[in-house]
């Protein structure tokens, strides 16, 4: 394998520095152990065909250098980037004619079905670049598809998901794609169409360059605020939406992922889920700084969403309110102004609450419905199993009531194969 190395060491712009290719080791580990890696990722995306193609056409489109990423902003122009990836390209086309040792011809014409696998959607793509990669009929072809790839999907790994998540490795902020989630559409959430149509007319404000505001979704447990923020990035994400989920002990790293996204080409939500602060916990304070105002102020780009049970996010008590003073008015405790500014900070702030039983019987309807399980089962018994059903679990929601269908799927008898 000391060609490939040879080979990889003669690029420029596109040498891999981290993923599959940069981290197989060729010199390193023996061969049968470079093809593990290769058929454990190939599971893993779903890959079809000849996988060392497959390899190569994801070091291209997961390389973030500086014509990848020129090419993400604006159609791609013959200059002298143009012609430094150009060579690279010749590079490339040498590797996809590789001749491979034996040990790697298992993996030349490889047929495996994974219907469920994690990352499908992002594989696919991944193989039909591989596939138009080596059919075409010179390296600058290979090039103009690998620009066109781009255009339609972006560069690196925000063009392969559209759901995130933020992680910390060796000192530095990476996005991690969330993986295996069932995908859904606002239409799946049943009910609550003035909110999710507040929410939509912001985020299409927001996707259009418009003024948009940052917003708070609070309400009961289980009444599809996240799944609301989750559909968005589901429906939108070829319009260049993304999503990235943070907790609050993550807040230290907004600052440094910040500036890794503020001059993307795309439009990024930052999901604080499930966001609320204890008494003794002063991590919003981070997050005020970033909302409005001052050097960490977050970019054109990015809203910040948050979902939560409580509208003001802090705990606030009575001894909050000690320190109120009297001098002919009454003025409100510093305190208390402090708590509540955070929440100040979204200027669309959306309320979800639980559904009244009649419209948590149509949600419980509409969802076997889908489902296919209510069968012989009369609306009536459906309604007053849904009802006892919600009173064992001591709570009335979208969330119950998916549950409640949940468990009627597992009841229901097995169908003859």
């Amino acid at each position: 394998m000391q060609c490939v190395n040879d080979l990889l060491e003669k690029l420029i712009l596109f040498r891999p520095r981290s993923g599959l290719l940069a981290g197989m080791g060729f010199e390193r580990d023996s061969e049968g152990e470079c093809l593990r890696r290769i058929l454990e990722q190939a599971v893993d995306c779903g890959w079809q065909g000849d996988l060392w193609h497959c390899v190569l056409a994801q070091a291209l489109a997961e390389s973030e250098n500086p014509f990848s990423l020129a090419c993400e902003r604006r159609p791609a122009v013959r200059d002298s980037l143009w012609d430094i990836a150009l060579e690279d390209m010749k590079v490339f086309r040498e590797l996809f004619g590789l001749s491979l040792p034996p040990v790697f011809e298992r993996a030349r014409h490889f047929i495996h079905n994974a219907p469920d696998a994690p990352r499908k959607e992002a594989g696919r793509r991944i193989q039909a670049l591989a596939e138009q990669l080596n059919a075409a009929a010179d390296p600058e072809q290979m090039l103009v598809l690998l620009t066109n790839f781009y255009r339609d999907h972006g560069v690196g790994m925000l063009g392969l998901g559209d759901l995130f998540r933020v992680q910390q490795r060796d000192g530095a902020t990476a996005l991690l794609p969330v993986e295996g989630r069932r995908r859904v559409v606002l239409d799946d959430l049943v009910g609550y169409d003035s909110q999710k149509k507040l929410l939509l007319d912001n985020t299409l404000a927001f996707l259009g360059g418009r003024r948009a505001n940052n917003a708070l979704l609070y309400g009961d447990a289980g009444t599809g605020k996240s799944t609301s923020v989750q559909a968005l990035a589901c429906e939108y994400a070829c319009r260049g939406l993304r999503v990235i989920e943070l907790y609050k002990q993550q807040f230290a790293l907004i600052p440094d992922l910040l500036g890794r996204i503020k001059s993307r080409h795309y439009r990024f939500i930052l999901l604080l889920d499930d966001l609320s602060f204890e008494e003794n916990e002063v991590e919003y304070k981070h997050l005020k700084a970033v909302m409005e105002g001052g050097g960490e102020a977050a970019p054109e780009n990015v809203l910040i969403y948050a979902t939560s049970n409580r509208r003001h996010l802090i705990k606030e008590t009575w001894s909050d309110r000690s320190d109120m003073q009297h001098d002919g008015d009454i003025h409100r405790s510093d305190t208390v102004e402090e708590k509540l500014s955070l929440s100040g900070r979204f200027g669309l702030q959306i309320y979800f609450p639980n559904p009244s039983f009649e419209e948590y019987h149509t949600i419980v309807r509409t969802l076997a419905q889908r489902a296919g399980v209510q069968g012989s089962m009369t609306d009536e018994a459906l309604r007053a199993a849904a009802a006892a059903w919600q009173v064992r679990r001591g709570n009335r929601s979208g969330r119950t009531a998916q549950q409640f269908v949940s468990d009627l799927q597992c009841k229901a008898p097995e169908e003859d194969p």
